[in-house]
């Protein structure tokens, strides 16, 4: 996920140098979004892997 929200990231940069402002917005949205999502999940499963392996110990 990480992987496609610096592809779009990518995308934006690219579109917004070339004055593609409306293809530029969209993918920094999407970029955005997917890094969130991104985000939530690492956080997620980083407490999740702690308080399992507490409880397996």
């Amino acid at each position: 996920m990480l992987k496609w929200a610096l592809i779009f990231l990518v995308i934006a940069l690219i579109a917004g140098a070339l004055g593609f402002t409306g293809v530029a917005g969209a993918a920094m949205g999407i970029a955005k979004f997917l890094f969130f999502i991104f985000l939530v999940l690492f956080v997620l499963f980083i407490v999740l892997g702690v308080t399992i392996y507490k409880k397996v110990t």
